[in-house]
């Protein structure tokens, strides 16, 4: 057996002993939503506009017990969904899970992302979240599925920062030690509870794990996906770039922007201004390096041309965009909610007049409204710019 072989055996296994994501099944749809799974809020997220098509299929790469595939089919419900996992275990509960959720436009496979290939056809959005990072080979697995993607397609990535998880790392190396066989994850599990157990409180690795960690590891599945896995590769923005380029996609940016503005670091205008003038790559390397407890993982999105990039600040194009409310908000129909990023939101009583308007708009341009609503163009296109509302042109 071959080095990757033994990793992806080993990887497997501990997936079939511990089925990851843990997170209960239920016999209804999963509440609230992550937009980065939602076609139209991403698509607007990365364009600028809202896409043109619905119909479309999804990859879930690497689904695991199916979390991410169950809101994917729910989020999108006119795509057809496929996922893929290398562990039968984590398969048979993600299975499970859409049957008694009522996610029913799925299919599974047993496959590895080396094998993607082997799937019919390209696909419009590919999710791949927390999988590349676990491969023997990432670059391979990231070349393996960038072909799948089909032109004017996302792909999602989430992979891991190893100046956010230094902690992590640590506590890994330090259970490997004391274990008598790596290959037993439960024993792994036991070790490192134990070892957080006997450490002083105010040791560095505790308090990194009472800060960040330790309520989602109340699960073994967790604490074992997080402590004792068998393959784990970090990145920093130079190696996750080399990642990038190998799948020959485009980098469409982060998920989360704010966490990569310098203005959030500096209020110096002579550091901002260089910092500014730094190269896209360049300011990345610098905000890590200078906030690396936040960045535990990078999340983001790549794209197959062509795509559209709508540029919204001239007047004429946004009066003649048709606004649409975004599907991805919470409290939604009142004044104070919840925006994609589950942050808080108050709109004023103008700002509510226009939403509501929006609200299942398939026709009317911005003009259109704005003869019936008093509301200043500036505040449309700030409510464009929050991705409350979606526009297409």
């Amino acid at each position: 057996m071959s080095d990757s072989q033994t990793i992806s055996a080993a990887v497997a296994a501990l997936y079939n002993t511990y089925p990851f994501p843990p997170e209960p099944l239920l016999d209804e749809p999963p509440p609230g939503y992550n937009w980065r799974w939602n076609w139209l809020a991403a698509y607007s997220f990365c364009t600028g506009q809202k896409p043109k098509r619905q119909d479309i299929r999804i990859l879930d790469a690497g689904c695991g017990t199916g979390v991410g595939t169950e809101y994917l089919v729910h989020l999108n419900p006119h795509a057809q969904v496929t996922g893929i996992d290398l562990s039968s275990g984590a398969l048979s509960v993600a299975r499970e899970r859409c049957q008694r959720s009522g996610a029913n436009r799925v299919e599974f496979h047993h496959l590895s992302l080396y094998d993607a290939d082997q799937l019919s056809g390209q696909f419009d959005l590919i999710n791949c979240v927390g999988v590349l990072h676990h491969l023997p080979d990432p670059i391979r697995g990231i070349r393996s599925l960038a072909p799948k993607l089909a032109p004017g397609g996302l792909f999602h990535i989430f992979v891991y920062s190893e100046l956010g998880r230094r902690e992590i790392q640590l506590m890994q190396e330090a259970i490997a030690l004391l274990q008598s066989d790596r290959s037993n994850y439960r024993e792994g599990v036991s070790i490192g509870r134990q070892i957080f157990a006997s450490l002083p409180p105010n040791n560095r690795l505790v308090r990194r794990e009472q800060e960040r960690w330790s309520m989602e590891n109340t699960r073994d599945e967790c604490f074992a996906d997080m402590y004792v896995h068998p393959r784990e590769v970090d990145y920093n923005i130079h190696t996750l770039f080399e990642l990038i380029d190998a799948s020959e996609l485009n980098f469409l940016g982060f998920s989360n922007p704010r966490q990569w503005e310098a203005s959030r670091l500096f209020n110096h205008p002579d550091l901002l201004e260089r910092a500014e003038s730094l190269s896209d790559r360049e300011r990345y390397r610098l905000i890590e390096l200078l906030d690396p407890e936040s960045v535990t993982h990078y999340e983001f999105f790549l794209g197959r041309d062509p795509l559209p990039r709508s540029d919204w600040s001239s007047d004429e194009a946004l009066l003649n965009a048709i606004p649409e409310r975004s599907p991805c908000m919470d409290g939604w129909e009142s004044r104070c909610l919840f925006n994609y990023d589950y942050q808080i939101i108050n709109l004023s009583e103008d700002e509510f007049e226009f939403m509501k308007a929006c609200d299942g708009n398939q026709t009317r341009s911005t003009k259109e409204i704005l003869t019936e609503i008093p509301i200043s163009i500036e505040k449309v296109r700030s409510l464009q710019a929050q991705q409350l509302i979606l526009l297409s042109p």
